[in-house]
């Protein structure tokens, strides 16, 4: 039985992204492994910006930072 976690920041993404998402993860794991979709269990989990860093800052930061005039 496959599980695969998606975590992505909260950036707007609509119903129809993550179904793709969810339908082309699978078919890889059909594909690839040979494992049958109706076991195969993808999560998608959407987190704040705040809660998610890198470059040694949360990516609301990092965000501020590059954008221009910043």
């Amino acid at each position: 039985m496959p599980y695969v976690n998606i975590k992505i920041t909260d950036d707007g993404v609509t119903p129809e992204q993550k179904g793709e998402l969810i339908r082309r993860v699978t078919d890889a794991l059909v594909d690839v492994l040979g494992k049958k979709p109706e076991h195969t269990h993808i999560v998608i989990d959407e987190v704040p910006h705040d809660n998610w860093g890198f470059d040694g800052v949360t990516t609301t930061e990092y965000r501020r930072r590059s954008s221009p005039g910043a």
